[in-house]
């Protein structure tokens, strides 16, 4: 089996009193691709968090085989990239300056980015079709487009493991299908995604395994494992609160709200 590169174990999750996920069992591997879904307000975005080392952990959480607490901020950005549901541009810069920014945890103190750097780069961009825009202000840029740019900034990084809340956002289905195939890909070829997706029929078609998370109305119960096995139509409409069906045509499985 390929190694692990993030394990939690009684991991709770929290903001103040309210807890979110409760006791959170977790292992992801090199090679995998795993989807967490629930409702808004489930906890989605700050389990990310807690993963990516942000947030104050309250139970066994471990990056790469490495207790997270014994790793330095440098360590853990050069293995894990996170993707935040929310893009902030503080200041002018390019599409390519802004891309580059994924680079730094790999930078000395006061080093340059490197021709090697710079190639990266741009061939992040080129894999989500952005290359074109790379002399762009940041600050003209569509929705999408934005989106699209953050996506290659964490490509740039190029980790280990990825951590991305709500990658399609603000994408076209064109789009939407480009990315997670390009994080399936980089998952094929030995890193690790966990996306947060809302759209099931994604889930189902690039998903090895998948995490629901049902949130603190359910006092942060979650479960987690193969797609046969969480995707029912019973566990989907208790997840969402509304009716879910799963249908099978043709070997391909679907679903719809209904």
């Amino acid at each position: 089996m390929s190694h692990s590169l993030l394990q939690c174990r009684n991991l709770d999750v929290a903001i103040g009193d309210l807890l979110l996920v409760a006791k959170l069992n977790l292992d992801v591997h090199a090679g995998e691709l795993v989807c967490i879904i629930g409702c808004n307000g489930a906890g989605k975005s700050t389990l990310m968090h807690t993963l990516a080392g942000l947030n104050d952990v309250a139970g066994d959480l471990e990056l790469m085989q490495t207790p997270l607490t014994s790793l330095s901020r440098i360590d853990v950005a050069r293995n894990v990239a996170l993707l935040a549901q929310q893009q902030e541009d503080a200041f002018p810069a390019t599409v390519r300056e802004t891309v580059l920014l994924g680079r730094h945890p790999h930078l000395g103190f006061w080093e340059w980015e490197t021709a090697k750097d710079q190639q990266i780069a741009m061939e992040s961009l080129s894999s989500l079709s952005l290359a074109g825009l790379a002399e762009r202000d940041i600050g003209t840029l569509s929705g999408g487009e934005r989106q699209r740019v953050a996506l290659a900034t964490v490509l740039t990084q190029q980790p280990s493991l990825y951590l991305l809340d709500e990658p399609l956002n603000n994408l076209d289905p064109k789009h939407q299908l480009s990315v997670i195939k390009r994080f399936r890909d980089l998952s094929t070829q030995g890193a690790a995604t966990i996306a947060i997706l809302h759209d099931l029929n994604l889930v189902s078609r690039f998903a090895d395994r998948v995490l629901l998370l049902y949130g603190p109305k359910e006092n942060g119960h979650w479960q987690f494992g193969t797609l046969d096995g969480c995707l029912t139509t019973e566990n989907l409409t208790r997840l969402y609160q509304t009716p879910i069906q799963r249908f099978t045509y043709d070997s391909h499985t679907f679903f719809v709200q209904t």
